[in-house]
């Protein structure tokens, strides 16, 4: 899942990228409410998380300028302003979540995969598609009961078709999804890693659930392609 990251402050900026990437999440990382406005506007984020005092344009006013945009992106706010007024004003605005700091990375995380089971709609950390599961918890894919290996790209990649199982995903949505914007590849990147993954998670089985849609991209579904 792909995270924008908005904080001013450069240390902090920096470990949560840092971190939330270990965790195997896209970053992008910004510095101040202009920046994040201009990457909520080229690219497509799974969550954001936003410094609510920042230069520019303060988190508060993105905000309530992306909601009024028509943006839905699950926000959660970062701020060391207390008030129960700041914490009504921030939720009325948009945001989804509203973390007080100092605080720490884990309750983040926590709050974040809260947030991103709730766009998804599912409600646990484990994704399921016919007999495939994947457990976000403990890093674990199984097809029936044969333990799947995967790399840390092709976990991205499934975890993203699982969340969007049904939905026909084109090539670009799938990179907006797993890549940040530092990332550098060829323009066949996604066909290959979805060659990759279907070695793992089709090939060896009779029913496959990884399917093509000619001229429009990849979906994740348990029937047969038509």
């Amino acid at each position: 899942m792909r995270i924008l990251v908005a904080e001013d402050e450069r240390d902090m900026n920096s470990l949560l990228c840092k971190r939330l990437r270990a965790e195997g999440y896209a970053v992008d990382g910004c510095f101040d409410g202009a920046q994040a406005r201009d990457f909520a506007e080229a690219g497509e984020y799974d969550a954001m998380v936003l410094d609510v005092m920042m230069p520019y344009t303060d988190g508060f006013s993105l905000v309530e300028e992306l909601r009024g945009g028509g943006d839905d992106t699950p926000v959660i706010f970062l701020s060391a302003r207390d008030s129960v007024a700041d914490r009504v004003r921030g939720l009325d605005l948009g945001a989804n979540d509203y973390l007080i700091k100092p605080f720490s990375i884990e309750e983040l995380l926590a709050r974040l995969r809260v947030l991103l089971r709730l766009k998804s709609g599912i409600t646990t950390n484990i994704l399921r598609c016919a007999d495939l599961t994947l457990d976000l918890d403990k890093v674990l894919v199984t097809r029936g009961d044969k333990r799947l290996t995967l790399s840390v790209r092709e976990l991205e990649l499934l975890e993203c078709l699982m969340r969007n199982e049904g939905r026909v995903l084109s090539r670009s949505q799938i990179e907006n999804h797993i890549y940040n914007f530092d990332f550098e590849g060829g323009t066949n990147v996604v066909d290959v890693y979805i060659s990759y993954l279907r070695k793992k998670i089709d090939d060896p089985f009779p029913k496959k659930l990884i399917h093509t849609v000619r001229g429009r991209g990849y979906v994740l579904r348990s029937e047969e392609e038509v």
